[in-house]
């Protein structure tokens, strides 16, 4: 499970980095956006799953009893 949340960590660094670089593209300003945001959640995502009682916070939020 840890290579999927360091893989989808670094999808979004890499969907950041990409969406810095094209910051001065007027024709895409809505794909840049895009991507930067996407990026920053699979960062905040993949950073959460990452942390350690991940599982209980998850269950706790989605009200899961196991």
């Amino acid at each position: 499970m840890g290579f999927w949340y360091l893989l989808l960590l670094l999808i979004g660094v890499i969907l950041i980095i990409i969406g810095i670089m094209k910051k001065g593209v007027s024709l895409a300003v809505k794909v840049v956006i895009l991507l930067f945001v996407i990026g920053i959640l699979f960062v905040v995502v993949s950073i959460v799953l990452l942390m350690p009682g991940s599982s209980d916070l998850i269950a706790e939020l989605l009200k899961l009893d196991w």
